[in-house]
């Protein structure tokens, strides 16, 4: 009980936060519709670029720690 309780308030006041809906910025967004269709193309790979590394980081200490975790219990 108490795991689903500081599950939903850590959803909460990740869901509350005003970065969360940053991708609403209208000068962002009328900046990168202005753009041509490569530079939003060279955007989409900037992105994509700075989330790999940290998608990879995350999932990598995920997988060690269930590693870790299946190793203790058996």
């Amino acid at each position: 009980m108490r795991m689903k309780f500081s599950l939903a308030t850590l959803i909460a006041i990740a869901a509350s936060a005003q970065g969360a809906f940053a991708q609403g910025c209208a000068l962002c967004y009328t900046t990168a519709s202005a753009m041509g269709v490569s530079a939003q193309r060279s955007l989409d790979i900037g992105i994509l670029a700075l989330v790999a590394p940290a998608l990879i980081l995350f999932l990598s200490v995920i997988f060690l720690l269930y590693r870790r975790a299946v190793a203790a219990t058996a």
